[in-house]
């Protein structure tokens, strides 16, 4: 199967892809709300859950933006590549699971979501310097 017909097939069968679908791919994190799903002898990664996919969303642009100097992006807005995007996934969300927790390991990414929305009420307020140390620690990717 051709990249177009694949992204057309996809786009037809999945309903609400998850944000952090590389993450939960890769198995640095994992999450009550994700389902893997086969399409053309590839995998991809839905959301069971409208809200979660938006706060899920919400919480990547924001580490996106956050993670821009660390990846040496002057625009938030620039395409990154798979191990920039995969920094942003397992390494922003094992730095808020470290930050929350003091501990790197996220088993559940909606579960994260709901306790850091306890906690700071809104994800703005989210000390995002400290995650993005955090993250640096907690995650080294393929060649760290």
């Amino acid at each position: 199967m051709d990249e177009t017909a694949f992204r057309q097939r996809l786009s037809g069968m999945i309903e609400r892809p998850c944000t952090f679908g590389k993450a939960v791919l890769a198995r640095c994190v994992a999450c009550s709300r994700s389902e893997r799903i086969q399409i053309a002898e590839r995998e991809v990664v839905s959301c069971r859950d409208a809200a979660s996919l938006s706060r899920c969303t919400s919480l990547h642009e924001r580490l996106r933006h956050n993670f821009s100097f660390a990846l040496r992006k002057t625009s938030e807005h620039a395409v990154l590549s798979h191990a920039q995007e995969m920094r942003i996934q397992c390494g922003g969300l094992k730095g808020l699971h470290q930050v929350l927790y003091d501990d790197c390991e996220v088993e559940d990414v909606d579960a994260l979501l709901a306790s850091i929305l306890m906690r700071w009420g809104d994800l703005a307020d989210l000390p995002y310097s400290e995650v993005v140390h955090a993250a640096a620690l907690c995650y080294k990717g393929r060649h760290g």
